[in-house]
């Protein structure tokens, strides 16, 4: 059986999509076996992540995603931007739907320029209670992990913040993990570390849990980011945030919105 696929990107955020609108095309159990396969750069096609785009029974449209190391993930900003510009191109969607995933049922709106395709992303509502990110203890999280201040919230997945003086001093493989993986995230954490670099601007990094290393952007990473230092005082409500894959706007007044592009990259057929 031959499987069509696209390749997709937002900001460098890679990621194989795979239609299941109309058919199941791989079967629930192997999911995550096939993401590990075909993610890999050498012996796959090479992505942070496969996304199954399937009908909703309450929503527009289904996304499930899966990462290299066969975990599903509740959600993801830029992968989430990547299946919009997939259903658009279909004709699953015109303008704006509802997505459902683990994190809730997201809203996403469409935009097609001479300058390309963009999509704005109704993120779901920063959270700040360890119970809710979910973290050990009672409260909102700060905790002393090593040599910084880490802060957390969860923007659809659960994200580290630590706020430094210049992201490009940072050993991000060697200094993520120990955060990532720490006790006090019962299910771990991505792992962002935030340059402030202007009044409403700010460069990150970030680590991302099941991909296990550090990817060129992240969508609930830049709004988890963009919250934090907000919350802090330090930028007002529309943030720019510039990650390695490009740039992307988050809007945190009136709900909070995430900006940014899409991309096709190319589309082929798995012999299977």
């Amino acid at each position: 059986m031959d499987i069509p696929f696209a390749k997709l990107q937002g900001n460098g955020n890679d990621f194989i999509v795979i239609d299941e609108f109309h058919r199941l095309v791989i079967p629930d159990e192997m999911k995550g076996q096939f993401a590990a396969a075909y993610c890999d750069r050498r012996f796959g096609i090479g992505a942070d992540g496969v996304i199954f785009l399937m009908r909703s029974a309450k929503d527009d449209l289904r996304m499930r995603i899966f990462q290299p190391d066969e975990s599903e993930a509740e959600m993801c900003g830029n992968g989430i931007r990547c299946l919009a510009k997939f259903a658009s191109d279909a004709g699953y969607m015109k303008g704006s739907c509802t997505v459902e995933t683990l994190a809730g049922s997201i809203g996403v709106a469409t935009d097609v320029t001479d300058d390309g395709f963009s999509a704005t992303v109704m993120m779901t509502p920063p959270q700040f209670d360890r119970r809710d990110i979910p973290a050990t203890g009672n409260g909102e999280y700060k905790e002393h992990i090593g040599d910084y201040d880490v802060y957390a919230v969860n923007t659809g997945v659960p994200h580290a913040v630590i706020i430094v003086d210049a992201v490009d001093a940072i050993d991000v493989a060697a200094q993520a993990p120990a955060i990532r993986h720490h006790a006090t995230f019962p299910k771990g954490a991505n792992v962002n570390f935030v340059e402030k670099t202007g009044e409403n601007s700010i460069r990150i990094r970030t680590f991302e849990r099941g991909v296990e290393d550090e990817t060129l952007s992240c969508g609930t990473g830049a709004t988890a980011s963009a919250a934090v230092v907000h919350k802090l005082g330090l930028t007002g409500d529309a943030v720019e945030v510039e990650t390695r894959g490009g740039p992307l706007t988050i809007y945190l007044k009136g709900g909070t919105k995430m900006q940014g592009p899409a991309v096709t990259v190319f589309t082929g057929v798995i012999p299977f």
